[in-house]
């Protein structure tokens, strides 16, 4: 996909709502190489079990491939050094760009692509920790749905598939464990057979788009075998090794995908936060331009996304425009609001009828604070 301005401002923001997110939840970010040679993928499975998926170059003779997801990057990072159990859990977070060979047919709009970025992070923790990291991270999960409005969700359980790795003991306790997490928080969810990953079973959630597709955003899986196949270990109590478990999971999943999905579901009427642009502000006439750009630099100093449209149009076709674009806030300049230092307020209309809401004169530092109080920003 390519992104236009603004759409790269909606594709940042949702990147930056999920960091402040892992700064409460105790994430580490990271950054990770974008190609590895196969010896990796060798180990880590995916050559044997996924290249059908993935992309191949060679460089000096040697062949290497592009990464498809950053789970063997993670497991050399822990890897590096010695672990003691004190140190556990240890949650990687990196937001890498991925690629992913999709077949012509299967790829669709923003929804299903063959490069893009996720909100991808892994937990290495003690068999004892599994239960209140899967717990946190649908308590995560959930906050940040609510967040974005989302009302239907459904969770699936995701069992072994035909083509997997390590141990039918494996496999029992890495799908028994997930179970008594979803039952100890009486949450409702369907089992699907052969739909785990390779490499473990999964908590895959699911959300409707406007035309009621299910997509799946997030995802939470447990994988005994990694740790196993990277020789990772951390020190016990008792001064024994021990393997950890490697917890893979993603929140709203591909931002592509996540931004596909929201596109609909908002109809393109963003909340203020999310808008890339929050505030037009519209001129009269030619003599007002200097204090619209006046006012519009005010805003965009306080970090809030503020255009001005001083176009030699009528102010009714720029007000039908901006209705167009289903810009939350036009502020309209004329000489009243030059001569008081204020501007004449227009809303989007949350009826979804497309027109917008005067709402009044306000003085700027009036319709600062309202502003503010919306989006939360302390000004």
């Amino acid at each position: 996909p390519f992104f236009l301005p603004k759409g790269t401002i909606v594709y940042n923001i949702l990147i930056d709502y999920v960091k402040n997110l892992y700064q409460r939840y105790s994430y580490q970010e990271v950054i990770t190489p974008q190609i590895f040679s196969t010896d990796l993928w060798k180990r880590s499975g995916h050559y044997e079990h996924y290249s059908e998926n993935m992309f191949f170059t060679v460089v000096d003779d040697r062949e290497y491939a592009i990464k498809p997801m950053n789970c063997p990057g993670h497991a050399v990072l822990y890897g590096i050094g010695l672990h003691s159990y004190r140190d556990l859990p240890l949650r990687y977070a990196d937001f890498g760009r991925l690629h992913r060979y999709e077949r012509s047919g299967v790829t669709h709009g923003l929804t299903r692509v063959r490069t893009f970025s996720q909100d991808d992070a892994h937990i290495f923790c003690t068999p004892d920790q599994i239960y209140d990291e899967v717990k946190s991270f649908i308590s995560m999960v959930m906050e940040s749905y609510q967040v974005f409005n989302f009302e239907s969700i459904r969770i699936n359980l995701s069992l072994r598939p035909d083509d997997r790795v390590g141990s039918e003991e494996l496999w029992d306790m890495a799908e028994a464990k997930l179970e008594e997490v979803l039952t100890g928080l009486d949450i409702q969810f369907e089992k699907l057979k052969g739909e785990g990953a390779f490499y473990g079973p999964k908590i895959d959630f699911f959300v409707d788009d406007a035309i009621g597709r299910g997509w799946q955003l997030g995802t939470v899986q447990l994988d005994f075998s990694m740790p196993e196949r990277f020789d990772l270990n951390y020190v016990e109590e008792n001064g024994s090794y021990r393997r950890p478990v490697m917890i893979h999971r993603a929140m709203l999943g591909s931002i592509e995908r996540f931004m596909g999905v929201l596109i609909e579901h908002y109809g393109g009427a963003f909340p203020l936060w999310l808008s890339p642009v929050q505030i037009v502000v519209i001129p009269i006439a030619d003599r007002h331009i200097e204090y619209a750009k006046k006012v519009g630099a005010q805003f965009n100093s306080l970090n809030f996304r503020c255009n001005v449209d001083s176009r030699s149009e009528r102010m009714q076709s720029k007000i039908r425009d901006a209705e167009l674009k289903k810009i939350p806030y036009m502020f309209i300049v004329g000489d009243r609001e030059v001569e008081m230092d204020s501007v004449a307020v227009r809303m989007r209309d949350s009826t979804g009828n497309g027109k917008s809401q005067n709402i009044g004169s306000k003085t700027i530092e009036q319709v600062i604070q309202i502003i503010a109080g919306e989006t939360g920003k302390q000004v």
